[in-house]
């Protein structure tokens, strides 16, 4: 079984990620104090998500406060059945809050 540092919650909110050269609309599938897992929407072109590039994602979270996350690309991959999708796992660098609660 996979231990992880933290733990998720599975919240499911729209989300824009945006890079110098990306910006695409996804789905944030689950949040941890340290980490965010987002998939993308389906697009007609391939976005290639290169390990270790500096990503912002925005989404809106329960309490209607807007938030804007820096991240570091740990992974991705392209979803089945036709890969129009990708799964993206980040680091949420400088987290907006206090991790020793």
């Amino acid at each position: 079984m996979e231990k992880r540092h933290s733990k998720r919650i599975v919240i499911g909110l729209k989300a824009e990620i945006i890079s110098d050269d990306i910006h695409c609309e996804g789905v944030v599938e689950n949040l941890s104090e340290d980490g965010i897992c987002v998939i993308t929407v389906p697009t007609e072109n391939t976005i290639d998500f290169a390990p270790g590039a500096t990503l912002q994602i925005k989404f809106q979270f329960l309490s209607e406060e807007t938030l804007n996350l820096r991240c570091k690309l740990k992974w991705s991959c392209k979803t089945p059945p036709h890969g129009l999708t990708q799964k993206i796992g980040m680091e949420i660098i400088d987290p907006p809050w206090d991790k020793s609660d």
